[in-house]
């Protein structure tokens, strides 16, 4: 029997009292979780008045964004790797202290430039301990049923603070200063380290070797592929610096099919890749990212320079669109043993689409209310996606490999989300106005997310069907 299929007794420091409640445990892992997603959603809110202040243009704002989110998504699987060697707990631990230092160095960053560097930090912390949430999370709740209403329960604590996130940025950014949005992740960040500390008991570790050539060939890849994306409107797609990125890109990606095939160490678990409904789960985790951040980087945008927003308006508009999120969360902790996650997946991913793609007429002129209805109706659907393909996910792969399968989703979900931001981002540059933009960009967004419906149909529901006819006469001879 694997560490992660039992909960072994905690000893010295790690005392985790056995009468402690779920809601605590969940609340300690979620902080982390919270942080890393806040962190995303709350600077689009604060990106029109970034420019105003730092003086950054729309280039370096993007690079605000998706350089955090750079370093997040390239150093996920290496941190999968170590939190398998020296243990889940301790990963964690010091991806949140390290994300709290480099909070601290984007609040009092003076220059567009060290607040890009302070983000690539806080990416790095929060690569340390999103893999490492998750097997926790799967360890302190081994058994499969509990541990789906767990993970809704969880995402929706992490949607809540998606979705107020936007609206607490244009409060603290018009009261306080832009400087206080990440200010606000020391409190979080503290409180649920000590929760952690206590509550939340240490899977032991393995004793693996860490493909470090591989993952040092992996950032390189997703390096060129971003400076490529976000550099490319403006210095032109033909320049010298961006022709070298897309060599280097490809040069690495082929360096790195290279190691994989000769390796026994890989970077990538390619063998879990068989599993129809671990493929899927990943494919459907990058759509839906590629859509969502990609919308919400626009929309905090749009609501400010074509309609004329102030940050606290901008963000209290964008409440009735989130909030919707966290609250289909809920019901997914309550339906999800009634149905499986891939009709779920498969049905609420073409709602999203559909409504996106509704969008594709906006103007400067729209009224506000048909904006958020249509968005809001989308994120009904993000509210039931994302939980629903984190279960899918932990059940493709099995308990015992969820250090590495919540690497590789969490990796797959912050590429779409650089590819989408940066998508986006070459959409506003390249159009002539905010509202053909917004238009190309809901475009964009309502395509992903049918896309992700395609892969949930014919990939996750399709696993689930086979699982369940194989187990079928199984359970009639027992």
């Amino acid at each position: 029997m694997t560490t992660a299929e039992t909960s072994p007794a905690p000893t010295g420091s790690d005392h985790v009292p056995q009468k402690s409640s779920d809601g605590l445990k969940i609340a300690a892992l979620a902080t982390g979780f919270v942080m890393a997603t806040l962190d995303v959603t709350i600077v689009n809110v604060a990106g029109a008045t970034l420019q105003e202040k730092l003086g950054a243009s729309l280039t370096q704002l993007t690079w605000i964004v998706d350089g955090y989110i750079l370093t997040f998504a390239s150093l996920l699987m290496l941190a999968g790797g170590l939190a398998n060697w020296v243990g889940a707990k301790t990963v964690y631990m010091w991806g949140m202290g390290l994300f709290l230092v480099a909070s601290l160095g984007c609040a009092f960053a003076p220059t567009p430039e060290v607040l890009i560097a302070a983000r690539l930090l806080q990416g790095a912390g929060a690569a340390l301990f999103m893999p490492s949430s998750l097997s926790l999370l799967v360890n302190s709740f081994p058994e499969k049923r509990r541990r789906t209403r767990m993970l809704g329960l969880w995402s929706a604590i992490v949607a809540a603070s998606s979705g107020v996130g936007p609206t607490l940025g244009g409060v603290m950014v018009s009261a306080f200063g832009w400087q206080s949005i990440f200010l606000l992740n020391l409190p979080i960040g503290i409180v649920g380290m000590l929760m952690t500390q206590r509550y939340v008991a240490a899977p032991e570790g393995h004793t693996t070797r860490l493909a470090a050539t591989g993952h040092v060939i992996w950032i390189v890849a997703l390096a060129a592929v971003s400076y490529a994306l976000i550099e490319g409107p403006q210095l032109g797609w033909g320049a010298a610096p961006v022709v070298v990125a897309y060599a280097v890109a490809v040069l690495a990606a082929v360096l790195l099919v290279a190691r994989e095939r000769r390796s026994d160490n890989l970077v990538m678990p390619w063998s879990l890749f068989r599993s129809a409904g671990f493929a899927g789960a990943n494919l459907v985790g990058f759509f839906f990212n590629f859509a969502l951040f990609g919308s919400i980087f626009m929309l905090g945008l749009f609501f400010q320079h074509a309609q004329g927003a102030s940050p606290f308006v901008s963000g209290l508009e964008l409440i009735p669109i989130t909030i919707l999120s966290p609250l289909a969360n809920v019901v997914y902790s309550k339906i999800s043993g009634r149905f499986s996650n891939g009709p779920l997946l498969t049905v609420f991913l073409t709602v999203a689409g559909v409504a996106s793609l509704t969008m594709v007429t906006v103007t400067a002129s729209t009224p506000y209310w048909v904006i958020a209805v249509a968005i809001g109706i989308a994120n009904i659907g993000a509210g039931i996606i994302s939980p629903g393909m984190t279960a899918a996910l932990v059940d493709a792969a099995g308990p015992q490999n969820a250090n590495v399968a919540g690497s590789v989703l969490n990796a797959n979900r912050q590429i779409g989300s650089l590819v989408g931001i940066a998508a986006i981002g070459v959409v506003l540059q390249m159009t002539s106005d905010w509202s053909q933009g917004a238009s190309v960009s809901f475009l964009l967004v309502g395509v992903s997310y049918l896309l992700g419906a395609v892969c949930a149909w014919r990939l996750v529901m399709r696993s689930e069907q086979r699982e369940d006819a194989v187990a079928s006469p199984s359970a009639a001879r027992a």
